[in-house]
């Protein structure tokens, strides 16, 4: 067991033996990955235990460097666990040099069927009993997805949780894919609207860069392509506290003048690529629309919606936007097909991915029944202006999970648990003592 002090914290390392099936405990088994965190001079105190679960799907969780953030707040009642979700960080690897290990692409596809959120909750339940014993109970913190996986637990395992909050993550409980992305394509128009507000000066630079690329798609420094529709991705950052600014900063160095005329900057495609690269978590893309599929739902599966649905927001198409004198708009947390073909590290899962967006028979990830009786004491934060995840959705999920308290806020983004200096953990922990 490996501890590692640093400024103000001592973090020790755990490693899980769990089945890739749950529903096959005799099978095969993978690892999962969980860092202890606790206050330094606090070891040996009998602190309650936070699971923190990250957004994603496909995301490690945070490597912490002291105490500082939200961590800070939660180590001053909390003993911290950080998970790596299954297929991510230290946890056993799923990705494009690990996948081909399981055989071809229906091979590939039926193991990453094993890692959705009902598989996350029942390897989060296989740690705590090691950590924790049988009876043991702890609190729970899931961010973006991991509010999505917080209902996935309140469904399938309440008996070990004595708490929970979640931050920007409340699902549609009985919202298929089709109808997330129909929401989600108004609300990333007006964060396009607010960004080029904001930056006006934007909006015929990305008009320059998308009729560029337009005609000719450019390489990234890892090989990846540069098309007008990946540019569009960028998109990503508007969701966040500061991301427009981030964008508007990436835009700023977008050209130099090279031997053969204007052409974009290494500077800019290297930051493009930073921000538009699977490399680091491929999951994100290979399962993203699949966190969404349940069979009483969404009956013949998931393919594609983000694809599907955006014929229907003719505003997001470069070529019409470049016909007239409107703007470029950027689109959000969309994955399309294309992109197994434009990012290198995707182009191996490419068939794979094409399997699990035609498979029909996900098991659905909640109980409404179990919900509505719900006992665990549940308080979440709710971003009026969410890019990423419906306000509406959320709210209506609320009313179905019994005893859940919201707070509605325009102070934060999506990000808020994040950058808000440990102040949005701290509202929910105080709402859920009863103090506010």
């Amino acid at each position: 067991m490996s501890v590692l002090r640093l400024p103000g914290i001592v973090s020790t390392d755990h490693v899980v033996q769990v089945p890739l099936d749950h529903a096959d405990p005799a099978g095969e088994r993978i690892e999962v990955y969980a860092r202890e965190v606790v206050a330094a001079g606090r070891e040996r105190e009998d602190l309650p235990w936070l699971l923190f679960l990250q957004g994603g799907p496909g995301n490690k969780a945070a490597r912490p460097l002291g105490r500082d953030g939200w961590l800070g707040r939660a180590l001053e009642d909390y003993r911290v666990l950080l998970l790596d979700q299954r297929g991510t960080g230290r946890s056993t690897p799923a990705d494009r040099r690990t996948l081909p290990l399981r055989g071809g692409p229906a091979e590939q596809a039926r193991y990453l069927a094993h890692f959705r959120a009902d598989a996350i909750v029942r390897d989060a339940e296989a740690v705590r009993r090691q950590l924790l014993g049988e009876q043991g109970r702890w609190s729970l913190l899931g961010q973006s997805f991991g509010g999505f996986c917080t209902l996935t637990y309140l469904s399938l395992a309440p008996e070990g949780l004595r708490e929970a909050f979640v931050t920007g993550g409340l699902a549609g409980l009985r919202t298929g894919a089709e109808a997330v992305y129909r929401a989600a394509y108004p609300r990333v128009a007006e964060k396009n609207r607010e960004h080029y507000a904001r930056h006006p000066q934007d909006a015929e630079e990305v008009r320059r860069i998308a009729g560029h690329l337009r005609s000719r798609p450019v390489r990234l420094p890892d090989g990846g392509l540069l098309t007008a529709e990946a540019f569009q991705s960028l998109g990503m950052l508007l969701g966040t506290g500061s991301g427009s600014h981030v964008l508007h900063y990436l835009l700023e160095e977008a050209w130099v003048v090279g031997a053969g005329g204007p052409e974009l900057s290494d500077t800019f495609l290297a930051g493009v690529q930073a921000h538009l690269s699977f490399a680091g978590n491929p999951l994100y893309a290979v399962l993203h629309e699949s966190i969404y599929g349940q069979r009483s739902v969404d009956p013949s599966g998931t393919r594609w919606a983000a694809q599907r649905v955006r014929g229907e927001f003719p505003a997001f198409e470069v070529d019409g936007a470049l016909a007239g004198d409107g703007p470029v708009l950027f689109t959000g947390e969309m994955i399309y097909p294309w992109m197994f073909d434009t990012d290198p590290a995707l182009r191996p899962l490419k068939e794979a991915a094409e399997l699990l967006a035609e498979r029909e028979d996900w098991p659905d990830l909640y109980d409404p029944a179990r919900l509505a009786a719900n006992e665990v004491p549940v308080t979440a934060a709710v971003y009026h202006a969410d890019m990423y995840v419906d306000t509406a959705h959320s709210l209506e999920t609320a009313r179905s999970v019994r005893g859940l308290r919201t707070w509605v806020t325009d102070e934060w983004e999506h990000d808020g648990l994040r950058v808000s200096d440990g102040r949005v953990l701290d509202r929910l922990i105080r709402m859920g003592r009863g103090e506010v």
